[in-house]
C-alpha cells in the first residue's frame, strides 16, 4: 500500500473520531494528515511526510487556538440575543415596588420585571436584557 494512501486512511479515521467525540482540533490535525497525504503524493520521504504532517498540524492547532482566544467570550444563553429573540425588546414599566421588582404585559401574558443591577427604577420604557426563567431582567432605556 502507497504512503499517501495510509495518510488518507488516518485522515479519515481522524475525522470519524472528531464526528464522534466533537472537538474542532481534531480537524485541524486532519488537516497535518492530509498535508503529509500530498507530500507523499509529491514523492517526499517518511522523515519528510512526519514533518509536514507535524508542522501543519500543530501550526494549524496553534492558528485555531490563537483565533479562540481573540475573541469575546460568548454570552450565556439567557442574554444571548440569537438564542432568546426577547432580548433588546422594549416594554413599558408603569411602577416599581421597593425592591426593584414590578410585572409588565409582554407577548399578552403578566412577566415578574427585575433591574439590571446597578439600574435605577423609574416608569417608563424599558429594553430586555436577560431572560432568567420567567423574570425579565430589564434596563431602563
Amino acid at each position: 500500500m502507497a504512503d499517501s494512501t495510509l495518510w488518507w486512511l488516518l485522515t479519515g479515521a481522524v475525522i470519524a473520531v472528531e464526528l464522534l467525540v466533537g472537538t474542532f482540533y481534531l480537524l485541524m490535525l486532519s488537516l497535518g494528515l492530509a498535508g503529509a497525504a500530498i507530500a507523499a503524493h509529491m514523492g517526499a520521504s517518511m522523515p519528510v511526510q512526519l514533518v509536514v504532517a507535524a508542522v501543519l498540524g500543530g501550526g494549524f492547532v496553534v492558528a485555531w487556538r490563537s483565533y479562540k482566544k481573540h475573541q469575546p467570550p460568548a454570552l450565556p444563553a439567557s442574554a444571548n440575543r440569537t438564542v432568546n429573540l426577547d432580548i433588546g425588546e422594549t416594554l413599558n414599566i408603569e411602577s416599581w415596588s421597593e425592591d426593584g421588582t414590578s410585572t409588565a404585559k409582554y407577548r399578552g401574558a403578566s412577566w415578574n420585571v427585575s433591574l439590571r443591577p446597578g439600574a435605577v427604577s423609574a416608569p417608563g420604557p424599558h429594553r430586555i436584557v436577560e431572560v432568567v426563567g420567567s423574570r425579565l431582567v430589564v434596563e431602563k432605556l
